[in-house]
């Protein structure tokens, strides 16, 4: 799978853009560098962040059925209804913040039939308990691939400049642990966290069970990214990976989540290093996986808030400042059009 996507470059005139407006050098901090990799994205000194969308990738794992999270399985398909009725955290958030939501079924093991905000990607119904087998066969893996490809690609079309990135699916966080833990060289035991609110049993339980899946797929550190993701991922995160590649080949910015999300990432940066370049990552989870995770990407996030809901919350809680940055750069005056004396 071959995507053409280049790193960002320096954008003539931009940085003079960013120095020039009506402030001390740099006195803006992080929304100077946010404003910059914005114009660089888009290769533009009047960056346009239009038609912005939150999308959540929602599918089952099998694994879930042998007790890695807290939550039954059956709780996938009430949050993907609990999403297209408006009543979730990221129905509030996007709401409050003018991001456009849809809802994806990459592989929710429940028939939804057709509804609004709904889009019906399906691979099957949830993927096989990776305790036993391989999650995904290779041709899942890429259908799935293939189809957040698409969605990118037909959001782009209609003018889409920014997406955020989230997930539902209960069991998700102990298939990130596996991915984080064999792509980033991580004790696996540093990755896997309480999930959905595993006590200390449960926690205990859960390490052992991924310490067991670890260990019969045994693969060597250099395993190929696309088998990883085939024995370990969830349809949704494969879907994710997909979509951040084909965005990113489009110029359009990523607002990554949290600790699942970045696991997607993960895949997404082994086959395109490059994509980093188009990612803002919105927020630190308090998943112990997502600071593996953002230590080996090297990312400071805008929010540390303590979050650890998922469903892209952290994405639409970060975009006022990623919509601020841009407004800074189209719309603060420069000491010339202000006419104020700037500083020597």
């Amino acid at each position: 799978m071959h995507f053409s996507i280049s790193p960002i470059t320096t954008v003539p005139g931009l940085q003079e853009r960013i120095d020039g407006k009506t402030k001390p050098l740099g006195s803006l901090g992080e929304i100077e560098g946010l404003a910059r990799q914005i114009g660089q994205v888009q290769r533009s000194l009047t960056p346009r962040l239009e038609q912005p969308h939150l999308l959540v990738f929602a599918a089952d794992h099998g694994a879930a059925h042998a007790g890695v999270s807290a939550f039954p399985p059956e709780v996938t398909w009430q949050m993907v209804e609990n999403f297209l009725a408006g009543g979730a955290a990221i129905n509030v958030f996007a709401r409050h913040c003018g991001l456009q939501l849809l809802v994806i079924d990459a592989g929710v093991a429940h028939d939804f039939g057709p509804r609004a905000g709904l889009v019906d990607a399906k691979i099957a119904f949830g993927t096989r308990n990776y305790l036993e087998q391989a999650a995904m066969t290779t041709f899942e893996r890429d259908a799935a691939m293939a189809r957040g490809v698409a969605i990118a690609r037909d959001l782009a079309g209609r003018g889409c400049r920014a997406i955020g990135f989230g997930e539902m699916g209960i069991g998700n966080t102990a298939a990130a642990s596996l991915l984080t833990h064999l792509l980033t060289g991580t004790p696996l035991a540093d990755c896997v966290g309480r999930g959905t609110g595993l006590g200390d049993a449960g926690l205990a339980r859960k390490r052992a069970l991924l310490a067991q899946a670890a260990q019969r797929a045994a693969l060597p550190p250099e395993a190929d990214v696309l088998t990883v993701l085939a024995e370990f991922g969830g349809f949704e995160i494969a879907m994710m990976a997909g979509a951040m590649l084909a965005a990113a080949e489009r110029r359009i910015l990523l607002l990554i989540d949290g600790f699942i999300v970045t696991s997607a990432l993960l895949v997404a940066m082994r086959i395109a290093p490059a994509i980093r370049d188009y990612c803002v990552f919105c927020h630190r989870s308090a998943e112990p996986g997502h600071l593996a995770q953002l230590r080996a990407l090297q990312a400071e996030p805008l929010l540390d808030l303590g979050l650890r809901l998922g469903e892209g919350t952290g994405a639409a809680l970060a975009w006022p400042l990623v919509r601020a940055a841009a407004a800074f750069l189209n719309e603060m005056a420069s000491f010339e059009s202000a006419g104020v004396s700037a500083q020597d």
